[in-house]
């Protein structure tokens, strides 16, 4: 079963990115605190979103999806970026992250989103193989740039005054 997320919830998916986290070899990136995400989910202005996967028989939460909406300049119509996708290890191969992934594609079609679009670590070969099942395209042309720490601090104190910022 698929259904969207509950503040209940927080604490189960704070727990399951950092199960994510640690299986992408980064559990000390993982910071997030259930404040931070019950506002981010659930707060006035949502930040994102989340679907949760459940075992059938057993009831118990089997993986999430954490997706935010986005919007293409070229296309002109909003998308769907989908963070985080994941499956605990012992509910694999059941089709939890096929549902998750079907119910996210569903919500693009039923809003009019033309884009469904995502990053995968390249030597993450089950989750590869996985998408590229399902008929993605891995756009192997494009970098993902990131800035944090330091540099961010240091370019946004040569920021310009200005006006008429937007509030997010």
């Amino acid at each position: 079963m698929i259904r969207t997320a509950t503040e209940h919830d927080v604490p189960g998916i704070l727990a399951m990115i950092r199960e994510l986290a640690a299986y992408e070899r980064a559990a000390d990136q993982a910071r997030a605190t259930e404040e931070q995400l019950r506002e981010a989910l659930f707060g006035e202005h949502p930040a994102a979103y989340v679907l949760i996967a459940e075992d059938d028989e057993s009831g118990r939460v089997a993986g999430f999806a954490l997706w935010f909406p986005r919007f293409s300049t070229w296309t002109g119509t909003r998308g769907i970026h989908l963070e985080d996708l994941y499956v605990r290890p012992d509910a694999r191969g059941a089709g939890h992250g096929r549902a998750l992934i079907a119910a996210l594609a569903g919500i693009c079609r039923e809003r009019g989103f033309e884009r469904f679009e995502w990053v995968v670590l390249d030597w993450n070969e089950p989750a590869v193989a996985f998408y590229k099942s399902l008929g993605a395209e891995l756009l192997t042309e494009w970098t993902v740039c990131r800035l944090s720490g330091a540099p961010l601090a240091e370019l946004a104190a040569s920021a310009p005054e200005v006006s008429g910022r937007p509030v997010v």
